[in-house]
């Protein structure tokens, strides 16, 4: 059905704060005018909430301050009544255990920032891995009219001749150290190279990947997730989207009119189209919940297994997202999707038009860039969810990221309790693991770590790199970088620390892998494995953070997207009466 924009004029909530003459909108309305607004500005125009995830701690989104100042400049010219609100930035470069841990917080805190203040509409102002899957979560439990406006890649990094991906760069620079294949000082030299503008990873890594999920959902303008962040473009693209959400609040077009199952399905081929990040799938399950949408992982491995990747981006191919952006971004890829039958044309987006309507005049200016099918980096691309008696609510691969020799393979299991563990033990040249072994970590999910850390992409041992190995196959129940790579085995659910069959996996037991079948089988009876999980006994103590109790005790599985259990579905944002 078609979205049928409402009437205009109409009462807003805002003028439950500053409309009429009451006491209690007096008192809303006069304080605002210390800041030097005329009367006209509180007559029923739309308030629009700059939700910013700006802050010096978050390098990523370290430019925002400045690109909010576009956002307002659009948003005076629809007629719209701009406020910036600062709200909870999750940074994946400080926040220790891990990012992962805040989300959830994040996308309560700025939830209840929309329910409680007097916003009609709201930009989500996002760049960092986290920022944008915890505003969006928090727009779609609210339901307000809401678009993203993301910070943007910086530009390609170089060192040596060599085009160098910010996140990739650094873990193949760590393991050539390790190899003995780079020195201390060379991968010193290459620190000022990898990051050398304001902006997200400018590989296909988490930040990015959610950026093109937020574009092929609808809930950004066209063209919004590629634009690097120093380029003059990302400023237009801000203000033309300060100007849409006026319009946006006029037509009452709201999240849960774009976020429909449609739009999932679209990004979730999306995300396999580009190489995206596996931390998409734990974000998008979350979002997906947030607005009452019914997504699973099967859903993930049905529409993603025979997509193909057709973006030559690190981690998985050659290039950046700078030259992704030259040759004509997100909209050449959805268009390719359309015209092979993989995308729901009629997908509303946030700009009052379809999907297809948006992507149907685009241009691919760079076919080594964004790749034609026969020359795709992979032709079954997605995400890979694997089953088994070791993951059975599922674990996740990526196969563009992975090694084709490693895709079926049986090995014998080296286990590691927790991180602490593998750091203690992994440069121990008395280790007994070689390249046939399958690396395992346990306690690293969404309880266990807490928080789900990127730990997932183990580095091989020291003693296995020298030998020339660059890859061997990894399980666990953490995440891994979206900048990262390898044949790891990610989001093994039940967790270990939930009491899931990961961990009573013993060193010595026998594992087999089998992606094309999506199989993950720990080669022991059922009996044995049952005799196991009854001797289980929960390791992890009760964390010394209030906030961190709460999220230990309140988290999910990573396969229905480790959110908060008592935060799922959209609640909308009723408006508050209080008296003074």
């Amino acid at each position: 059905m078609a979205f049928r924009p409402a009437a205009w004029p109409r009462k807003l909530r805002s003028q439950e704060w500053y409309g009429g003459s009451t006491k209690d909108t007096i008192y809303h309305r006069g304080w605002m005018k210390n800041q030097g607004y005329p009367d006209d500005m509180f007559d029923g125009r739309p308030v629009i909430g700059i939700l910013n995830t700006w802050s010096d701690m978050t390098p990523c989104n370290g430019h925002l301050r400045e690109l909010a100042e576009k956002v307002k400049a659009g948003i005076w010219e629809a007629g719209g009544f701009p406020m910036e609100v600062p709200v909870f930035s999750a940074s994946e470069n400080t926040f220790r255990p891990t990012a992962m841990m805040f989300r959830n917080l994040a996308a309560l805190s700025i939830e209840e920032q929309i329910r409680g203040q007097p916003m009609d509409g709201c930009v989500l102002m996002v760049g960092c891995d986290k920022t944008t899957p915890s505003l969006l979560m928090a727009a779609a439990s609210c339901d307000l009219p809401s678009i993203v406006v993301t910070g943007g890649p910086m530009l390609n990094g170089w060192f040596q001749g060599e085009r160098v991906g910010a996140g990739t760069h650094l873990w193949r620079f760590s393991e050539a150290v390790k190899a003995g294949e780079m020195t201390q000082d060379e991968f010193l030299d290459a620190e000022a190279a990898v990051t050398r503008s304001s902006g997200t990873c400018n590989t296909m890594g988490t930040a990015s990947s959610m950026a093109s999920m937020s574009e092929a959902l609808g809930m950004a303008l066209s063209g919004n997730a590629a634009i690097p962040a120093v380029d003059s473009r990302r400023g237009v693209m801000a203000q033309l989207s300060g100007r849409r959400i006026v319009q946006m609040v006029k037509d009452d077009l709201k999240p849960s009119d774009i976020l429909t199952r449609d739009a999932f399905e679209n990004a979730i081929r999306t995300n396999g189209a580009v190489g995206g990040s596996t931390n998409t799938v734990v974000h998008m399950l979350a979002i997906a919940g947030r607005v009452g949408v019914d997504i699973t992982l099967d859903d993930w491995d049905r529409c993603g297994r025979d997509i193909a990747t057709i973006v030559n981006l690190q981690p998985s191919g050659k290039y950046l997202m700078e030259e992704f952006f030259y040759a004509g971004g997100l909209p050449v890829v959805l268009k390719r999707l359309a015209e092979g039958g993989k995308l729901h044309r009629d997908a509303l987006t946030v700009s009052g038009r379809s999907i297809w309507d948006e992507v149907k005049d685009a241009k691919n200016w760079n076919e080594d860039v964004i790749l034609p099918l026969d020359r795709a980096l992979t032709q079954t691309g997605g995400i890979a969810v694997l089953k088994g008696n070791l993951a059975p609510n599922g674990a996740i691969l990526k196969p563009s990221a992975a090694s084709p020799h490693l895709m079926q393979h049986r090995g014998r299991a080296v286990v590691f309790e927790d991180i602490d563990d593998y750091k203690a033990r992994i440069e121990d040249d008395a280790l007994d693991i070689d390249e046939t072994c399958i690396m395992v970590l346990k306690n690293c999910g969404p309880k266990g770590y807490p928080g789900m850390a990127e730990v997932g992409n183990m580095g091989l041992p020291p003693k296995v790199l020298k030998k020339g190995i660059k890859d061997m196959i990894r399980i666990s129940d953490a995440r891994m970088s979206g900048t990262a790579y390898g044949t790891v085995i990610l989001h093994t659910a039940p967790e270990a620390a939930a009491g899931g069959p990961l961990a009573v996996v013993q060193t010595g037991d026998m594992i087999e892998v089998d992606v094309e079948n999506r199989r993950l089988h720990l080669d022991i009876s059922d009996a044995e494995l049952a005799e196991r999980l009854a001797r289980w006994v929960p390791t992890h103590d009760r964390p010394d953070s209030g906030y961190a109790w709460l999220h230990q005790s309140h988290v999910e599985g990573a396969d229905t997207g480790a959110d908060l259990d008592f935060l799922k579905g959209c609640r909308g944002a009723p408006v508050g009466r209080d008296s003074h």
